[in-house]
This record gives C-alpha cells, structure tokens and sequence, in this order.
C-alpha cells in the first residue's frame, strides 16, 4: 500500500471520529487547547488501537483464508464505507453531550474506531504494510482530524459533519475496489 493510499485510508477512518468531534464542538460552550487535545488523543488512541488487534486476529487466521484475502478486504471496506455513506444520508439528529467524563469518551472512542479493527483484518491480508507506522499514521491523522472537528463544530455547528461522513465512506469503498482490482488484475 502505498503512502498515498494509507494517507487516504486514514482520512477515511477518521471521518466518524471527526464527525463525533464537531458534534462534541457544537455541544461544548468553551473549546480549551486542553479539550482539543483530550479528543485527539482519545479518538487517535483509539483509531491505532483497533488496526492492531484487528491485524493480530487477522493474522492468526491469514493462512486458512489467504485465497479470499482481497475480497475479504473489499468486503469489510465496502461494509465500513456503505455504513458511513448510510449514516451520512440519514435524516436521524444524534444528539452528543458535552461531557468530557472517562465513561463518555470511552464509549465515543470505541464507537467511532470499530471500523478500525475491520481495517486492521485487512492489513493482516497485504503483505506490504509495516503495522506500527501504519497504525501511528492514522492514530496521529484522526488526532489532528478529531482535534480540529471539536473547534469547527463549536464554530460552525453541524453543517460539515454529513459531509465528512460521506467522503470517509466513499474513500473506504474506493480503497477496497482499489484493493480487489489490484489483487484479480495485476
């Protein structure tokens, strides 16, 4: 995979966790650097976590199914992306407090990284990704992406948000055809 494309990949997974953070902005009456920091670092933390135990699942399995690896990465990215293009043309409001606490950000962190782990299943399949500066790519993308979301909500309130789901989606499908063309084609 090349830089281009993990740069891509990244931008694409932290799309929910900066969607959730403008959310956050627009709920919060003061963003602090503090803030912004704490959102980051949960939302990366957590968006670097994910790929790693999904590679360790991925990996143990990787020799019973390295026939179906390019479709099982397809899959999962078309399933993440369509969820995200879904949830992006949804009329539904969420509604995200303005808490800070542990508990709340633990739960946001975990919600917005579970495509994460799918993702981390998939590099176990492609033999060309170094894991840890893969993962510390995008823990550090969804830092800056989530970080920044907190203060364009608080901002701007809500009027990006779908749009940010809506591009993460459809960048994690592209990836994934990209992914299966490259492995039938070339």
């Amino acid at each position: 995979m090349s830089l281009l494309s993990l740069f891509f990949l990244a931008v694409g997974l932290s799309m929910d966790a900066f969607a959730v953070s403008v959310c956050k902005g627009l709920a919060t009456n003061k963003i602090t650097l503090g803030k912004s920091a704490l959102v980051g670092v949960w939302f990366g933390g957590f968006q670097a976590l994910m790929p790693v135990i999904g590679y360790l699942v991925g990996y143990r399995f990787q020799e019973k199914i390295t026939f179906l690896d390019h479709w099982i990465a397809f899959l999962l990215l078309l399933i993440i992306g369509g969820g995200m293009i879904k949830e992006a043309l949804s009329k539904e409001e969420e509604s995200i407090s303005a808490s800070f606490s542990f508990r709340e950000m633990l739960i946001l962190a975990v919600a917005t990284s579970i495509d994460a782990l799918a993702v981390g299943v998939t590099f176990a399949f492609l033999p060309d990704i170094p894991i840890i500066p893969a993962v510390s790519f995008i823990g550090i993308i969804t830092f800056l992406f989530s970080a920044v979301g907190l203060k364009i909500g608080n901002v701007f309130g809500t009027k990006y948000k779908s749009r940010a789901e809506l591009a993460g989606g459809i960048i994690l499908i592209l990836i994934g055809l990209k992914i299966l063309i490259e492995h039938l084609f070339f």
